[in-house]
């Protein structure tokens, strides 16, 4: 049937297959991937109309504010790309929305880079339209945070490095040093990525002129001096980002065979849809497989110890340290195994089946905007989020016009909850700064009097008792606040959704604790039950 409709397609099959002819014109890729990226941000804009942004998104955000070469908790990238993405792009929903899709859809190209290597013509997009069946570059992108970065930096470093060992030239060994240390600086997990090189190398049988080469250190020197900043940044400040990750080595064999599990479970789980689209695909011809495998390319054979690296690597590292190890994050290394299923066989896929899979991805992601994201947006209106994204902005805004009542000056430092400060900072029209040092994120540390002088806010969950207590210390060392409990209210489309009482702490500047009959009867009251 399949080989009977390429000869003699349906009608509704010719504008795809027309689409098809065009891949190695150079235009069907990036049309497919510019359909993905627009048609998953409508995604995200329409399910989470009024939820407000994740607070990782919020938090590199945050980070990107104050360039630096590393920052408390993570690598810089993130905090980067977001810097670099809102310096063009406004301060809203949509275009963070926009720029986690992008980044998103930039990986799915370089995922095709890597690709043409290997294969040409509709395999190629295939490989793409497999991935797109996976939740990493949809649901797992939209979290852009340190994870979520490593997507389109993955690939790309794997294909500089498939290239500098085939060609051992200056220019691609140096574009392995400069992507590999790019990977490193998104997140440290990306060590089993750069070790997965190593192996890979030197498990190939091309190893020797590899090694005698000038290229793989070349790529070593490279990747060191692009590292340096980073490394002097860890030097001079503690290595904090060290001791962060460190903090995930706290198990024994038991918990690390169960987290190893779960890990190989969740990667299953991941690809289990594409999976499945490929064994309708192959049918019978699966059998051929060991033979496939026995034939793989040179090329498609230092693929697959780099995928074997990636998985294989990070399970033994847990097992002997301990280690956490969720499956999100090795769901960047999930191109390796599609590009070496699809790219590996010898056999022709006749198009009717890349047609099919289009259709059905096309659909999925169809009634995703059309249906469920309505859906999910009218469900979490009423019924909210952990976290309380739902009243971010209402809350930030709130602060915001309370502020300027008491102070008539805009709001310029904000703490408290991180995710709402984040928030804060983010939704507020006056746009303040995170004024809370990372490395009081966990306990609590009180603010400089030098910051309370210059006048700052905060703002807790009526709920976090944590928070609260936090608050009530600050405010003991403050000469002048005003503490007051809001109800922030989330809404959707007009219509009133749940609500989440908020605790806002306001500590004026020095010179400005002037405030209006209203505010200042709220600051009485406080410091009579401070005091």
């Amino acid at each position: 049937m399949a080989a009977r409709s390429d000869r003699t397609p349906a009608r509704w099959r010719r504008p795809f297959l027309r689409w098809l002819d065009g891949v190695e014109a150079g235009w069907a890729v990036p049309l497919l991937i510019a359909c993905f990226v627009a048609v998953w941000t409508v995604y995200l804009a329409v399910a989470y109309a009024g939820g407000g942004l994740h607070p990782d998104t919020l938090e590199a955000w945050t980070l990107g504010r104050n360039f630096a070469f590393g920052y408390h908790k993570h690598p810089p990238l993130m905090g980067w790309v977001a810097a670099a993405w809102t310096s063009v792009f406004p301060l809203s929903d949509w275009s963070l929305q926009l720029m986690a899709m992008a980044n998103a859809g930039l990986a799915l190209f370089f995922v095709d880079l890597i690709s043409r290597q290997f294969v040409t013509g509709h395999k190629r997009v295939l490989v793409l339209l497999l991935l797109m069946l996976t939740p990493a570059y949809q649901f797992h992108a939209q979290r852009f945070n340190a994870n979520a970065v490593l997507l389109a930096a993955w690939p790309l470093a794997t294909w500089c490095f498939l290239r500098a060992f085939e060609t051992r030239t200056v220019v691609w060994a140096v574009a392995v040093g400069f992507t590999t240390a790019l990977a490193m600086v998104g997140k440290y997990y990306s060590i089993f990525l750069v070790a997965s090189f190593a192996f890979a190398a030197l498990a190939h049988p091309g190893r020797r002129a590899y090694f005698f080469s000038a290229s793989p250190w070349i790529s070593v020197v490279v990747g060191l001096a692009a590292l340096s900043p980073h490394v002097w940044w860890l030097v001079t400040t503690g290595a904090s980002t060290f001791t962060y990750a460190l903090a995930h080595a706290h198990g024994n064999i038991v918990s690390s065979l169960g987290e190893v599990r779960n890990f190989l479970l969740g990667l299953a789980a991941a690809m289990s849809v594409s999976a499945v689209f490929w064994a309708l695909i192959s049918g019978t011809r699966l059998k051929q497989f060991p033979a496939d495998f026995a034939a793989m390319s040179p090329g498609l054979r230092l693929l697959f110890y780099v995928a074997i690296g990636t998985i294989a690597l990070p399970v033994l590292t847990s097992l002997a340290m301990g280690t956490d190890l969720p499956s999100l994050w090795a769901l960047q290394g999930l191109f390796l195994f599609a590009v070496l299923v699809v790219c590996g066989t010898r056999y022709p896929i006749e198009r009717f089946y890349t047609v099919n899979v289009t259709v059905i991805a096309a659909g999925i992601a169809l009634a995703a905007v059309l249906v469920a994201a309505p859906i999910h947006a009218v469900y979490r209106n009423d019924h909210g989020y952990e976290e309380g994204r739902n009243v971010y902005a209402p809350a930030a805004n709130e602060l915001t016009r309370a502020w300027r009542e008491l102070t008539g000056t805009p709001l310029s430092a904000v703490s408290g909850d991180d995710a709402l400060a984040f928030a804060t900072a983010f939704y507020s029209p006056d746009h303040p700064r995170y004024a809370r040092p990372f490395a009081y994120q966990y306990n609590w540390g009180l603010p400089r009097r030098t910051t309370l002088s210059r006048g700052w806010a905060a703002l807790c969950f009526r709920d976090q008792d944590d928070c609260i207590s936090w608050m009530e210390s600050v405010s003991s060392r403050a000469d002048h606040f005003v503490k007051r409990e809001l109800t922030a209210q989330a809404t959707l489309w007009g219509k009133p959704g749940l609500t989440r009482e908020v605790v806002v702490l306001m500590v004026p500047p020095q010179g400005k604790s002037a405030a209006p009959e209203s505010a200042a009867e709220d600051f009485s009251a406080s410091k009579r039950t401070t005091e």
